[in-house]
């Protein structure tokens, strides 16, 4: 009788951790526009991060001085992988690491006023 308890007692824990983890991962971002801004290379980064049903859903540079044609790509890398991982904690770009760390933190900056 008390295995028996016990398992069933063990199943509902089981059953109420999953939930849990499911429900916390669901919605982390209120929805909207937020702007924030990183220190690039050449000065200031001002990076806009769309966010819907709570996910990130656009990164989009609005304004830098970061050298254009060089710094396009470390963008669009950014700015992808940001969206791809639901997080602006991503590795920078190879050969563009200040223009990367620039864009994390103008992202990281949007975000802080998205989280619930």
């Amino acid at each position: 009788m008390f295995k028996k308890r016990m398992a069933i007692i063990m199943a509902l824990l089981i059953v109420a951790a999953v939930g849990t983890g499911c429900s916390a991962k669901a919605g982390k971002y209120a929805d909207g526009t937020y702007t924030g801004t990183g220190e690039g290379k050449y000065g200031p980064i001002k990076m806009e991060v769309i966010v819907e049903k709570g996910n990130i859903k656009a990164v989009n540079a609005l304004e830098h001085s970061e050298t254009p044609g060089l710094s396009d790509p470390v963008f669009e890398k950014i700015s992808k992988a940001i969206v791809e991982k639901q997080t602006p904690e991503v590795d920078a770009v190879s050969g563009g690491t200040v223009t990367s760390q620039g864009i994390i933190d103008a992202a990281k900056d949007a975000l802080k006023s998205a989280v619930k």
